[in-house]
């Protein structure tokens, strides 16, 4: 393994196509060598100018681009459940198949989900792009979109991170691709075209478009990111009823659940809270979902969560959220006037580590962002008016709006970075610019007119049972 520092610049069949090449991404590469010779990349994206990342997230990045796909302790699965083709990665240093990669990909892949319980632990997800007739739809690149402008953002929504990752095209067809679509034919529809649509390409690239796409510009490898979703799925209380069909339909669901109706409320916070639960709980399933108590606190997260993921999916154009998302159980509790936290090992009360009261609240997880950045998407955030009809939201994240798009008009060095960063086309940039234009100027018109109210701050209301709205210049100064 060896690291590099990548600068883009690839070439599609001798000509320099610099950022319009998908595979023109920017960062700090780790290579490999596959067992073909061919030499394989996975990229830290350069950071997005402004952005806020943790020590935990540069971990994360560093250890998804020091996973060998060949080493002897890995082994890798077709993941045949869920709609969409993927690839898990395994560490099986241990366990009844450690060190035995031909024996695990050979048995255990066979047993679906249950393949990691042979496993030590499960090192990563690689997604590539699927949007092939008969296909749900994917853009591995939107996860690196998600994860970058979630820092930018500093959002509480929980993102998670990602790396850009090549694989040589025929090792994932011998070991993954076919493999995926033998065991899918038993699976879901979705799942068994996705991987039958792969099998094609890896064998004739040109019969997938856009071949930039899914392959490098050498057609030797195809590439995607590395991530890892944790959490658990939200019932209707979060993701809606969706009894309304897909498109258009479930979205409007997702605007009847709790967190949605307490921010289209023009009430004081606590009241917001109110209201949204009680109108909420009008519907049987959401009721039953919800349980007989939920905590103000929890709805305060929600709000602030559910504003966030709107205005993401808003910017990205994102046609696949209502119904994939998630949440991860923590504790909360006050201790000398100071809110702390820690991620709960139970759904319910009774972790014994945690002092006696300590409030469990599920935090959002926005783990499935793989529908988003192409310009061929619906985008369901703006066709059913989601943005217009927030009434609450933070002010932090207004002000970081008005300057991203003050950036990227002006081509600015955040409009530099989505350039040549990320491999996207010039309409792929264009669009993200246009929709943050469109969403600025959808939240100032509603600060203009006094409608929007900037008090989605949860850890104020779990200290103190309430929140002061801040006052935010519309103009983001």
């Amino acid at each position: 393994m060896k690291t590099i520092a990548f600068l883009g610049g690839a070439f599609l069949f001798g000509s320099a196509v610099g950022a319009l090449a998908s595979d023109a991404v920017r960062g700090t590469a780790q290579t490999f060598t596959s067992p073909n010779g061919i030499t394989e990349r996975c990229v830290q994206i350069a950071q997005i100018p402004g952005g806020d990342y943790s020590k935990g997230d540069l971990e994360d990045e560093a250890a998804y681009c020091a996973i060998d796909l060949y080493g002897p302790d890995v082994a890798l699965c077709p993941k045949t459940w869920s709609t969409s083709p993927g690839m898990m990665i395994y560490d099986i240093s241990e366990g009844p198949y450690a060190g035995d990669r031909a024996r695990f990909q050979r048995n255990a892949c066979a047993e679906g989900k249950a393949a990691k319980d042979l496993a030590k632990d499960d090192l990563a997800k690689f997604k590539v792009t699927m949007n092939a007739e008969g296909t749900s739809g994917t853009f591995s690149t939107s996860s690196l979109l998600y994860y970058h402008f979630s820092r930018y953002f500093d959002m509480a929504v929980k993102v998670p991170v990602a790396v850009w990752r090549a694989m040589d095209a025929a090792e994932h067809g011998a070991e993954v691709a076919r493999p995926g679509l033998s065991l899918s034919g038993k699976t879901g529809r979705m799942n068994h075209e996705g991987w039958r649509h792969l099998v094609e390409a890896e064998k004739n690239p040109a019969s997938y478009s856009p071949t930039d796409h899914m392959f490098t510009a050498d057609r030797e490898q195809i590439y995607g990111v590395l991530l890892s979703s944790p959490g658990h799925r939200y019932g209707s209380e979060v993701n809606g009823t969706r009894e309304s069909g897909w498109g258009k339909g479930q979205n409007y669901d997702f605007q009847e659940t709790p967190g949605f109706l307490a921010l289209r409320s023009s009430l004081p916070l606590d009241q917001a809270i109110a209201h949204g639960l009680k109108e909420a709980r009008k519907d049987g399933q959401i009721n039953r979902d919800l349980g007989p108590d939920v905590p103000a606190q929890q709805m305060a997260w929600w709000m602030r969560e559910i504003s966030e993921i709107v205005l993401l999916d808003y910017i990205f154009s994102q046609q696949d959220r209502i119904g994939n998302i998630d949440f991860t159980p923590y504790y909360y509790w006050i201790e000398d006037g100071k809110l702390k936290h820690k991620k709960a090992k139970h759904h319910e009360p009774g972790d014994g580590d945690v002092p006696e009261g300590a409030l469990l609240l599920k935090r959002t997880n926005l783990n499935d962002n793989d529908a988003g950045g192409l310009v061929r998407y619906a985008n369901f955030a703006k066709s059913t008016e989601m943005l217009e009809k927030l009434r609450h939201f933070d002010g932090g994240v207004y002000r970081r709006l008005v300057a991203l798009d003050t950036d990227l008009q002006a081509q600015g060095p955040i409009y530099g970075w989505l350039e040549s960063s990320l491999g996207l086309t010039d309409r792929e940039v264009s669009q993200v610019v246009k929709n943050t234009r469109l969403a600025t100027g959808i939240l100032q018109e509603s600060c203009q007119r006094g409608e929007l109210i900037f008090d989605l701050d949860p850890a104020q209301f779990l200290l103190t049972g309430a929140v002061t709205p801040e006052k935010v210049a519309c103009d983001g100064g």
